[in-house]
């Protein structure tokens, strides 16, 4: 975190060695989560070096106490939000598959007093997860990621994406009852059982 965090000040004076080095240590991370967004590796390539342009353009601005991944991350999801609003890629078919993290994504990070067999159990039903969101049809990804993982409320979702708070909410329903099916298959694929209710 400190080499972060002098590597930030050094990029805010204009040290682009400096910046070339944070882009090398977040790269990775940015194109998992714009992969994540988008669903498809040339738009989360195109996205993180968007996010990556707009960090460098932004740097001044940024408050050295906040965690810099989070503000990398805050940059794509407003980036991923405008171009689907811009380019109509918001769909409306609800009967398209769907998942959804449901707020199990946060379980990825293991508590303290968690035994190594419950840490990898844990890494490993979040892989799933992130499986499964990968199969998401865009619109269902969008309040998923914005209400389970960025934890927006209901009715800012509805103001960023400009719909109905009836229309998040059913969404979200959908997505939360398909993650279900997805995640399901997916195990059954790798030769587990299906989910307990306790899992999810």
């Amino acid at each position: 975190m400190t080499d972060s965090i002098d590597l930030v000040q050094l990029a805010q004076k204009g040290n682009t060695k400096a910046f070339e080095k944070l882009i090398e240590d977040y790269q990775n991370r940015v194109f998992s989560y714009c992969y994540h967004l988008t669903g498809n590796y040339d738009n989360a390539q195109d996205l993180a070096q968007e996010v990556f342009i707009q960090a460098f353009n932004s740097l001044k601005s940024f408050r050295r106490e906040a965690d810099l991944g989070t503000w990398l991350r805050r940059i794509a999801l407003n980036k991923w939000i405008n171009s689907q609003r811009r380019n109509k890629f918001i769909t409306v078919s609800l009967d398209e598959s769907a998942a959804s993290t449901n707020g199990e994504y946060f379980r990825e990070i293991a508590a303290d007093d968690e035994s190594p067999v419950e840490k990898i159990e844990q890494e490993e039903f979040a892989r799933l997860v992130w499986q499964a969101l990968g199969r998401l049809g865009s619109e269902f990804r969008q309040v998923l990621i914005l209400r389970d993982m960025e934890e927006y409320s209901y009715e800012e979702i509805a103001s960023l994406l400009g719909c109905s708070l009836g229309t998040v909410k059913s969404r979200l329903n959908r997505g939360r009852k398909h993650i279900r099916e997805e995640i399901d298959l997916l195990r059954r694929e790798s030769g587990d059982g299906p989910l307990n209710k306790k899992d999810f």
